[in-house]
């Protein structure tokens, strides 16, 4: 049978392999922590958290923004019963109190406007059944959007003509007093991402090589953000020497905030980093909602982070020259020189940096 010939014949059958016994649960553990699943599994959460997160600290802070106090100048006969029935219908309207803060003259009341103590002033006259409102947009355009409003319907139903005039009205490219703001933001955001693409990209720099070239980018990146919102888009006149050097000092901040984390505790440094300046900096800042219409907390907390101190300071320097305070500067400068020192002093602990050769003993 020729058939039979062709058909395969089958080999000695290998024994029984052993079995296997299944990996106990620490076995399949210590074995994920030392795959790359475990730190792609923690970013898929905290990217998943964040996402959430971020949404919520800005629609928290500026989604209905609301009075809770409003410093007031009152100048003249400002106890008359017109300005007492205005003032109280003010009150209830905005669900808050404006804080009466009587001065000799409109020019007191106007250098108070300027010194950022004041954000708007009531004109009483001593006759008449009519007050003067003077705003001012530059001192938070949301704040003197929102007592306009109230102004607008509370004089008739109070009987009281109101008048409403701006005292320091915003620049022309800027009508919603965001451009601050979007600078400073830019200055925080890419400041702390400039200390991680030289984390990842330049991991040799030594440490004083690392601070050198922080401070490099930061003063360039601060060059060309005044370079392209004054000068190209012409969005918003900038005092150059002054908004340059706050803008550079927060990209220097944010940079050695970011570089400080990463000596702590290494590549996990962007959470810190990105809660501090993004989720809870930004959005107490004062630069897209001014303080007096923030949560209380997060308006007193904004003025001692990074982004709320330069915001102030380059809102000063924009809109109000010869009135600058020291107090945002020495903010920036504290969070510096505390990031600075624990940088230096545990910079054994960075990742980067690179080990000089050992010089050569001569044969």
């Amino acid at each position: 049978m020729s058939g039979m010939s062709d058909m395969p014949t089958k080999g000695p059958v290998p024994p029984r392999e052993e079995g296997r016994r299944p990996r106990t649960l620490s076995e399949c553990w210590n074995a994920f922590r030392q795959s790359p699943f475990l730190p792609a599994t923690v970013l898929l959460l905290i990217i998943s958290a964040a996402a959430g997160v971020f949404a919520g600290s800005y629609t928290y802070a500026m989604a209905d923004p609301t009075p809770r106090s409003v410093p007031t100048a009152v100048v003249g006969a400002w106890d008359r019963e017109p300005a007492r029935r205005f003032v109280a219908g003010m009150e209830k309207a905005l669900a808050a109190s404006l804080k009466l803060h009587p001065y000799d003259s409109l020019r007191t009341a106007e250098t108070a406007v300027d010194d950022q103590r004041i954000f708007a002033v009531l004109d009483v006259p001593a006759t008449g059944n009519s007050v003067t409102l003077h705003l001012s947009s530059a001192s938070g355009s949301s704040v003197a959007q929102v007592l306009q409003d109230a102004a607008r319907q509370v004089g008739p139903a109070a009987g009281v003509r109101v008048t409403v005039r701006d005292l320091k009205p915003l620049q022309r490219g800027d009508p919603r007093g965001l451009a601050i703001f979007y600078i400073s933001l830019a200055a925080v955001i890419i400041g702390f991402v400039g200390a991680i693409q030289l984390s990842v990209h330049a991991r040799d720099l030594n440490p004083a090589e690392r601070v050198a070239f922080t401070l490099a980018y930061s003063l360039l990146g601060g060059f060309v953000i005044v370079a392209v919102v004054d000068w190209w888009l012409g969005a918003l006149r900038l005092p150059f020497v002054e908004s340059w050097l706050i803008l550079a000092l927060t990209m220097f901040t944010s940079g050695m905030v970011f570089t400080m984390f990463n000596t702590l505790i290494g590549r996990w440094a962007m959470l810190p980093t990105w809660g501090l300046m993004v989720l809870l900096g930004n959005p107490s800042s004062g630069g897209a909602v001014s303080w007096p219409l923030l949560p209380s907390a997060l308006g007193t907390i904004g003025r001692w982070l990074p982004p709320g101190a330069s915001v102030n300071a380059q809102h000063t320097a924009v809109y109000f020259a010869g009135h600058q305070h020291a107090f945002p500067f020495l903010v920036l400068a504290g969070w510096t020189v505390v990031s600075c020192a624990v940088f230096w002093i545990w910079r054994h602990r960075h990742p980067g940096g690179r080990t000089e050769p050992a010089p050569q003993s001569p044969s």
